[in-house]
């Protein structure tokens, strides 16, 4: 019975893995805990000592095969990132699943599933707002390669995806647990009913998908924002933070001139593009920087083009009472400094704009519960992928506005990864979405192709075109249905010229958010609390 609990947990790690994306086929997500489940229940059904321990390791084993097998790139950045993320992510995965074991044994079979998709769900939303945030996993981006089945994201975000993935899967190992116990006179009629149920879990969500495709208002005829994206190909290892500002001003106008005409809306280029730090006593500084003022030299001619980008500022200085939880002390104990990981925005004669990252990498741009580990490790969690400080974050999300009043969302890497921290930046009047990135640090590797992957959620849930900026690829033109129209192939040096709708009908999701994480914590604790108080009142009885 071990060999076979372990087949099945391997089963499903495999299953996992082959149904994510870039590579792999989606559907098989809907199954994929089938098999964890039945390892789950045989050893629950079992004689064997320390059923827990076992569940556990089962899952664990199931969970670290999905981890290394999807997200290995990590290694390629940051060899203690990528283990830390693989294993303390897969513990974690395995603490639901043996949640939902504890529970098993003493509720109802429905109660118990209930609270697992439930718990499984608020383990999701809570990657996404705890320090040690990593939502790269979570269900519903599963579905990023199969955006024709989840049109219905506008309405949902991801967490309908996550969703709909636990439904399929329960009803599937219910369905299995039922034909064992049937009559074997009765298994045919049985599967035909199960069969035709499952159908219409799988289909009648992609109808509904393919419905609200041919109900989406067609494109205005002209009136789109044209753009000119930039992939300047820099190495972040051997070129970049050795490459002077004043040189990449030269780069990006050598790609973008014979491109230019007096149509041109927005030239957008990558994440720190501008990576030799801007230092600065003052952030109203950076008006003056040299190489913002070489950029709008070089745009003179064209007053009405604007440019948005990315570029590394630290703000130093020695007043005490400016202090935050996020400044940084030099090495030589005096001097302080924030640190920013920024988007910049102007045109030849307009002030310049700015907004800071906030939604920041683990361990590489900020350090989790600082206050609390930085007395016992040290910067231990620091310096894994390229920088050695906390960086500085704002709390409103800004967006830009060019001309004709169409407003651009600044979005910076990884928050683009956060579907509800997305919407704030639509609710705060965004007409189409800017990512600017780079996802040189993984080299040519599922990386950057699932990071690419993850913004068409972003454009489905919003219903807003994208305009991607990546310093070695993938940069992409993205509709709001999450095509991609136009994209540069990674490690190309060049440009893209489109154009982009903008759009301001504003989704259910955009307005809601993550309801659904919301609902389903507040179910996973009602569904505890009950099979809690129900097992005692049975007690006393």
């Amino acid at each position: 019975m071990k060999f076979i609990s372990i087949l099945l947990a391997l089963l499903s790690g495999t299953l996992l893995w082959l149904g994510w994306p870039t590579y792999g086929f989606a559907g098989l997500l809907l199954i994929a805990f089938v098999p964890l489940l039945l390892s789950e229940k045989r050893i629950r059904s079992s004689s064997a000592k320390r059923k827990a321990g076992h569940v556990f390791l089962h899952s664990y084993l199931t969970f670290f095969i999905w981890n290394i097998a999807t997200t290995y790139w990590l290694y390629f950045s940051t060899p203690f990132g990528m283990w830390f993320a693989v294993l303390v992510n897969a513990a974690l995965m395995s603490l639901v699943f043996l949640g939902y074991h504890l529970l098993a044994r003493r509720a109802t079979q429905g109660a118990a599933l209930t609270f697992l998709a439930c718990l499984w769900i608020s383990f999701e939303y809570m990657h996404l707002k705890w320090d040690f945030s990593w939502p790269w996993l979570n269900l519903g981006n599963g579905f990023s390669e199969s955006t024709s089945w989840i049109q219905w994201y506008e309405y949902t975000g991801a967490f309908g995806g996550s969703l709909w993935i636990w439904l399929v899967n329960i009803f599937v190992f219910l369905s299995v647990l039922g034909f064992r116990e049937s009559a074997p006179i009765s298994k045919r009629k049985f599967i035909i009913k199960r069969v035709a149920v499952l159908l219409s879990l799988i289909i009648i969500p992609i109808s509904i998908s393919q419905i609200v495709v041919f109900e989406l208002p067609s494109l205005p005829k002209g009136g789109g924002t044209e753009v000119i994206i930039v992939q300047p190909n820099i190495d972040p290892y051997y070129q970049k933070y050795d490459t002077t500002n004043d040189s990449i001003v030269k780069l990006i106008m050598r790609l973008v001139q014979p491109k230019m005409d007096r149509f041109t809306d927005l030239i957008i280029t990558p994440e720190t593009v501008f990576a030799d730090n801007v230092r600065l006593s003052q952030l109203e500084q950076l008006e003056y920087d040299r190489s913002v003022n070489q950029m709008r030299a070089a745009l003179y001619d064209y007053p009405d083009l604007y440019y948005l980008g990315g570029i590394s500022i630290a703000e130093i200085f020695t007043d005490t009472t400016r202090i935050t939880s996020q400044t940084n002390v030099a090495r030589d104990g005096r001097t302080l400094y924030n640190d920013y990981n920024s988007a910049i925005f102007f045109t030849a004669t307009d002030s310049l704009q700015v907004y800071h990252k906030s939604k920041l990498v683990v361990g590489v741009e900020n350090f989790p519960y600082k206050n609390i580990l930085q007395p016992i490790l040290g910067d231990a969690m620091l310096d894994l992928g390229g920088t050695v400080a906390t960086k500085t974050t704002q709390k409103e999300r800004s967006v830009f506005q060019i001309k004709n009043q169409v407003k651009v969302a600044p979005i910076i890497c990884y928050e683009s990864v956060y579907g509800a921290y997305v919407t704030d930046y639509v609710r705060n009047g965004a007409q189409f979405l800017a990512i600017i990135t780079n996802d040189a640090w993984w080299g040519n590797t599922q990386g950057h192709q699932q990071h690419l992957s993850i913004a068409k959620l972003r454009a489905i849930e919003n219903r807003r075109w994208i305009a991607r900026s990546a310093n070695t690829g993938i940069s992409a033109i993205i509709d709001d249905q999450g095509n991609i129209l136009d994209s540069l192939e990674y490690n190309t040096e060049g440009v893209i010229k489109g154009t982009v709708y903008p759009k301001t009908q504003v989704t259910f999701y955009s307005t809601h958010g993550d309801y659904i994480a919301r609902v389903a914590s507040l179910m996973c604790l009602l569904v505890l609390l009950f099979s809690v108080f129900r097992r005692g009142k049975l007690k006393r009885k």
